[in-house]
């Protein structure tokens, strides 16, 4: 490690590819997983650096470290935070972290099993509310969720519907969902009311489906609409395993977990206001939330 200090800066779009190895370094993938390739990042980290409040470490013009806190017009989240194994331990999560949400309030992260990590965000104003796990399993095991129809609708109805069920504003994300690999957007009704929406796609380092995101409408039953869309498979996909981020108060875990699905990794949600994310009525994207 270099005796030079690290010089704190704002990203910029140059900077992706040095960013991306950077979270690649620090990628330790569940037991049986495949790493992370860094090509898969690229996206996501370009859509960050633009749209959030992205931070670089420089040591003698060497990125070692990434901040990023995005807003959804409700609270910040912390996206990112991530130092070059050779920099852990150097105080430099500590002034990226600070960097990255500056005055922004109410504020949300989650927090990897790192024992540094949640000290971290609990000393920045977040509490530890909830574990998420990430799970995958085989989804003609799950009940049947009551003949709901689900059907397929554009990524700006995705945007459209978080903005009216719970003041999210996700305009710049559109964007960036249209890159997700085999990215799908669907819609969940019951009769004629729309009841849930969400996002799925394949999943960026194995084989199998991914929920990027999903909501329920506030007034309807979550579990479900839920339910339907975890049988929901990306765009040319028709076998393996699909997933989803489930958070711990979630009714749908107990469900899921009965039916056979697998843990495959785990964080936790921390949040500067309990009220700002419903377990019940989410299963989250841990990166853009």
């Amino acid at each position: 490690m270099s005796g030079s200090p690290a010089v704190l800066r704002a990203a910029r779009p140059r900077d992706v590819g040095s960013i991306a190895d950077v979270i690649v370094a620090n990628d330790e993938p569940p037991p049986g997983e495949p790493a992370m390739p860094a090509a898969a990042l690229l996206p996501y980290i370009e859509h960050v650096v633009r749209h959030g409040q992205a931070v670089v470490a420089e040591v003698d013009g060497e990125v070692v470290g990434f901040g990023a806190g995005i807003s959804n017009g409700r609270f910040t989240h912390v996206a990112d935070l991530y130092v070059m194994p050779s920099h852990h331990g150097t105080g430099l999560g500590g002034r990226l972290l600070a960097d990255a949400l500056g005055e922004a309030w109410p504020r949300t992260t989650f927090s990897s099993d790192d024992p540094r990590a949640m000290p971290l965000y609990a000393r920045a104003g977040m509490a530890a509310l909830w574990p998420n796990l990430y799970l995958s399993g085989d989804p003609g095991s799950l009940p049947r969720d009551g003949g709901l129809d689900v059907s397929d609708t554009s990524f700006e109805e995705i945007a459209r519907l978080e903005a009216e069920w719970f003041g999210f504003d996700r305009a710049a994300l559109v964007t960036f969902w249209q890159t997700l690999p085999d990215g799908r957007a669907v819609v969940v009704r019951d009769g004629s009311a729309v009841v849930a929406a969400a996002i799925v796609r394949r999943r960026l380092a194995s084989a199998g489906g991914w929920v990027d995101r999903a909501s329920v409408a506030p007034d309807a039953d979550p579990v479900p609409p839920l339910l339907a869309i975890l049988r929901v498979r990306p765009r040319g996909d028709a076998q393996g395993e699909l997933g989803a981020c489930v958070p711990g108060p979630s009714p749908l875990l107990p469900i899921m977990l009965n039916a056979g699905y697998r843990v495959r990794d785990r964080d936790t949600f921390m949040s500067s206001d309990p009220s700002l994310l419903d377990p019940h009525r989410h299963l989250p994207n841990a990166g853009i939330l």
